[in-house]
């Protein structure tokens, strides 16, 4: 049962990181905190999405085409025992980022913008256990990210503040610091825990690079990039002989993500970036098979939020499928995992809050991604 619990916990963390809420990639899980003595992993995966849809009838209907890019990650982390009571992990991921491009040869709405956002993720953490079966955790959270982002087609043209086709943005790699806090309670008899974490903001100040159709502007400086704060709620329970259920809550204030410019929103009463709130469900059943032998299915479900959403994050909820193998040999255990997800049908407006100019519709959008983590405990 034990084997069942600590791999379940590392595939929640590398097979389902695809296209959350806003530009989050992974759930900053800390699942390794609580292995059993010493141990180290490596995780990593790749992620296949396909958005699509069509400009409104009104603008000529033409399809978008997949502006969804592929995309590969990686994670690392290391989790010590220091005595009965205290531990400690390092876990390195990447938890926001974005990739996506309007092909130019097909909607003439949208076709040339883009955005990607890149992020690499460092925490360090401490966890002390109290004899009454409860424990507190917590630590520092450094992250480094960078980005740029093209606005261009007739979506993102007439009078400001949609007049900002030929709008550039380049955004320079920087550090911002974050901490983490949580508790946890477990029933070790059953393979039972419930843990709730906080993840405070962190906010970067980056330096930014403005310019409009190719004229640098002056104003371009140092602005703030502050991430969504999160809850994160998690549990498990053993409920049969080597059968275990499992599932999380997961809610992030997008609604605090924002980017601060001289151009957006000084210059034209918008937000460059405007995303709503969202609550993530997961719920799943894992099950051991043989002494080697493991596996598990998992369901996820987020709401869409909101009327409309931006064209820089062309989803609004999702449903989502996860089901994994684990095998485990002496002191090494690998779990390979493969999730299918559905995306939320979205309406893309542009233009300041609740005026915002609807352009096109996605569709039919889907995801498909496989992850594999290895995991070795000394």
């Amino acid at each position: 049962m034990k084997r069942i619990v600590t791999g379940i916990g590392a595939l929640l963390a590398s097979a389902a990181p695809v296209l959350a809420g806003g530009i989050e990639r992974a759930p900053q899980s800390l699942a390794p905190l609580f292995e059993s003595g010493n141990y180290l992993e490596l995780s990593f995966g790749g992620v296949n999405p396909d958005v699509s849809g069509r400009d409104l009838a009104v603008y000529g209907g033409a399809p978008t085409g997949d502006v969804a890019q592929g995309y590969g990650f990686f994670g690392l982390a290391y989790k010590h025992q220091f005595n009965e009571n205290l531990s400690g992990a390092l876990i390195v991921e990447q938890p926001f980022g974005a990739d996506v491009l309007y092909p130019t040869a097909n909607s003439p709405v949208l076709g040339g913008t883009r955005v990607e956002v890149n992020s690499t993720t460092y925490t360090a953490l401490l966890r002390y256990k109290f004899d009454n079966n409860f424990s507190v955790h917590g630590g520092i959270r450094g992250s480094h990210a960078d980005g740029q982002l093209s606005l261009r087609g007739l979506g993102y043209k007439g009078p400001p503040p949609a007049g900002v086709s030929g709008y550039d943005l380049d955004i320079d790699g920087a550090w911002g610091i974050g901490w983490v806090a949580g508790v946890a309670y477990e029933m070790p008899e059953i393979a039972a825990r419930v843990s709730l974490t906080y993840n405070s903001p962190i906010e970067h100040d980056f330096d930014m690079k403005e310019s409009f159709s190719g004229t640098p502007i002056a104003a371009s400086g140092s602005y703030e990039v502050k991430t969504p704060r999160s809850w994160t709620l998690e549990g498990q329970t053993g409920i049969a002989a080597d059968t275990l259920l499992f599932g999380s809550i997961r809610w992030v204030k997008w609604s605090e993500f924002r980017v601060d410019n001289f151009f957006f929103p000084t210059q034209t009463g918008a937000e460059l970036v405007e995303v709503e709130d969202t609550t993530t469900y997961t719920i799943g059943v894992g099950r051991k098979f043989t002494d080697n032998w493991s596996g598990s299915v998992s369901f996820l479900y987020e709401p869409s939020e909101g009327d409309t959403v931006s064209p820089l994050a062309p989803v609004n909820g999702r449903k989502a499928v996860t089901v994994a193998a684990i095998y485990t040999m002496d002191n090494i255990k690998i779990t390979t995992g493969i999730n299918y997800t559905k995306l939320g049908n979205a309406t893309l407006g542009v233009g300041p809050s609740g005026n915002k100019t609807e352009v096109a519709r996605m569709d039919d959008s889907e995801a498909w991604a496989i992850a594999m983590r290895i995991g070795y405990s000394f």
